[in-house]
């Protein structure tokens, strides 16, 4: 066998199955685990390997490394912290750094989005504070990936905006830099390190010091690089790094990949590390794909962009393609309204369910997962008896309804007054004999924004307590005694405050989160997201918890992101229906009996998200400084990101 190999193929076809037999090839033939790195694009394709390295056939204390190039970066600069301060004289070398989230790092972002706004130097755009902070960071990150200098992002959108179109652009242009500059000025000031500045500071100073190249290669021997096309160019110049100091290397390309472009993935970059093996080998096989969802992946390929068929696909250039008929693979229906669209779906998978099909082996995906869509469909479900799950990741945390309560809940605990409806919300997700009028009359009769913390249910007319019922009332009086004793209590954390009442009442028999999968994910996700908070501006403690925890919940309510989590990731492994925007499912790398497509007539599925201060192909290593980005290329992308994703889902359903 090859020292090195490259694999490329379809997906499908087994190329993670057999990277995992390399592994144990790798270690039955001599090399020790920790010798071994596997590279993933993002954690949630890193599963398949973390589950079968804990499984029972596997040799015990296995410890190989399945990372992210982002985070080899980070625990890299970790360890070499006084490397980087020797060569980056703007830091302070008695300073330890703070990795900053994408919450933490618009935190920081914001003073200086805030005061450009103020100035209007973005009056030429409609876009909110938050989408600046959010595309500006994106840049940011684009540059990191691409080695491109901030200084050119300006000259490169204005460029490829071009000459004949409005000309106050260019001024948004230079404003979205300057506060990147700002931004960046800042971090390095005061040992800041968000994605894009540890990826500058990685490639710049770590690759190019002995001390660090020594001990990296003294570890690493064996490299596996899954999804080798989801990654952005600058791991392709890492790869070359490390290249001549590895015993073996096995490098996995998905032919039809590449959507995760709009966060810098260079597909055409990757490939052309094949260069660097000594033996290349074509699967096109599939092995999880049946022969009918085949012949639907070459014939919709085709129809949607005849320039870029489908490589290995049954169709061939005369239209012609094997037995199978590409028509047996779906099922198409058309509605008058919308709801009706909905209805039948549901009604479909409750025979599905009937019949014998787990709903972990449904999915049920759109361009885009609006709230109505979403509560439509689970409500619906959920009154026949089927669990969901759904994950929708460009999502605010606040405005997912178990998180807004636990906010609620917060915000009474710190003596704020929050708005009677929000408490009412609260009140009906918390206990589950509540319903939404119930809810109603019980908070307007116990809590009154001018009075201080809620009334007890005793206090309640004995009629009017009747009407909410006593079994409702009980719960609720348990909830308002552990939130009156909290607050009496020492201030706490506000991370340490959701997992308490989380774990003490609402997870409990009775509440409304006890058997909520998607509550539990989104309390996790809330969790994480503000003990990162407190990590990084607070790490050393605070004076008042309480302080914290109000700037904690101004900031969320500025629609702060929530930074990725791996177990929302892993949730759709429970027996549920999957609920999700297509990218969403599709980035999951997630094979599926039955998949439903809403609306696809919709303009959505094939439209690019509006990004006035950014752009997925201009910001990229490949795409000439000087270039106009014309209508022609824009509707070509469109068409290819189409395709690509058409055939991403069907060559992951069975």
């Amino acid at each position: 066998m090859a020292r090195t190999l490259f694999i490329e193929g379809p997906a499908g076809v087994g190329k993670t199955e057999y990277a995992l037999k390399h592994v144990r090839t790798q270690l039955d033939t001599g090399a020790q685990s920790n010798q071994l790195l596997v590279l993933v694009p993002y954690r949630a394709l890193g599963y398949p390997y973390y589950a079968a390295f804990s499984g029972a056939e596997w040799p015990s204390g296995v410890q190989i490394d399945v990372v992210t190039f982002g985070g080899l970066v980070r625990r890299a600069l970790d360890t070499f912290w006084p490397v980087v301060t020797e060569k980056e004289p703007t830091f302070d070398p008695q300073t330890e750094p703070a990795f900053l989230t994408i919450e933490t790092s618009q935190y920081f972002m914001a003073r200086f989005v805030n005061e450009a706004v103020k100035q209007g130097v973005f009056d030429g755009v409609s876009i909110t504070p938050h989408n600046i902070m959010r595309q500006t960071l994106d840049n940011l990150s684009k540059t990191a990936v691409n080695t491109i200098p901030v200084s050119e992002i300006a000259a490169r959108l204005t460029a490829a905006w071009g000459p004949l179109r409005h000309t106050s652009r260019q001024t948004v242009y230079v404003a979205a830099q300057t506060v990147a500059e700002q931004f960046r000025a800042h971090c390095l000031q005061n040992s800041l390190l968000d994605f894009s500045l540890q990826i500058k500071l990685f490639m710049d100073h770590l690759l190019s010091d002995s001390l660090y190249a020594e001990r990296f290669r003294h570890q690493y021997r064996h490299l596996i690089v899954d999804n080798l096309e989801e990654n952005p160019p600058v791991v392709a110049d890492f790869i070359r790094w490390m290249w001549n100091g590895l015993e073996s290397a096995l490098l996995l390309y998905d032919w039809d990949g590449g959507y995760r472009t709009f966060l810098g993935a260079a597909p055409d970059e990757m490939h052309k590390l094949v260069d660097l093996c000594q033996e290349t080998q074509v699967w096109d096989t599939p092995v999880h794909t049946p022969p009918v969802m085949v012949a639907l992946t070459g014939e919709l390929g085709a129809q949607i962009n005849r320039r870029y068929p489908s490589p290995g696909s049954t169709r061939d250039d005369t239209g012609n393609g094997d037995q199978a008929n590409p028509r047996a693979g779906f099922t198409y229906t058309s509605h008058k309204f919308y709801p009706q669209m909905i209805d039948w779906v549901v009604e479909t998978i409750v025979a599905l369910v009937e019949s014998g099909t787990s709903p972990n082996e449904i999915v049920v995906l759109a361009p885009f997962l609006g709230d109505s869509l979403r509560f439509a469909l689970t409500t619906r479900l959920t009154t026949h008896g089927i669990k969901t799950v759904s994950h929708r990741p460009s999502r605010a945390i606040r405005d997912e309804p178990a998180a807004r309560a636990m906010l609620t809940f917060l915000a009474l605990v710190q003596g704020d007054k929050p708005p009677v409806a929000d408490v009412t919300d609260a009140l009906q997700q918390a206990v589950d004999e509540l319903d939404p009028v119930r809810a109603w009359l019980l908070t307007r009769i116990v809590y009154r924004p001018s009075h201080d913390g809620l009334g007890t249910f005793e206090d309640i007319h004995p009629a009017t307590q009747e009407r909410i019922t006593f079994r409702a009332g009980n719960k609720y009086d348990v909830l308002r005694r552990w939130l009156h004793e909290h607050g009496a209590a020492e201030p706490c954390p506000p991370d340490h405050f959701f997992s308490r009442l989380f774990g003490e009442v609402l997870s409990q028999p009775g509440y409304g989160f006890h058997t909520n999968y998607d509550a539990g994910r989104v309390i996790a996700e809330l969790v994480e997201s503000a003990r990162k908070f407190r990590q990084v501006l607070y790490p050393k403690g605070a004076d008042n918890w309480n302080d914290v925890a109000r700037e904690y919940l101004t900031l969320l309510q500025e629609g702060l992101l929530a930074a990725l989590h791996v177990p929302s990731w892993h949730a759709e492994e429970q027996d549920a229906v999957f609920i999700a925007p297509a990218h969403t499912f599709l980035m999951r790398n997630r094979w599926v009996d039955i998949q439903f497509w809403l609306d696809v007539g919709s303009n959505q599925w094939w439209e690019r998200l509006e990004q006035p201060l950014t752009h997925p192909y201009v910001l990229a290593r490949s795409y000439p400084k000087d270039q106009v980005w014309t209508d022609k290329m824009e509707f070509e992308s469109r068409q290819e990101a189409l395709r690509r994703l058409m055939v991403g889902l069907v060559r992951r359903c069975r």
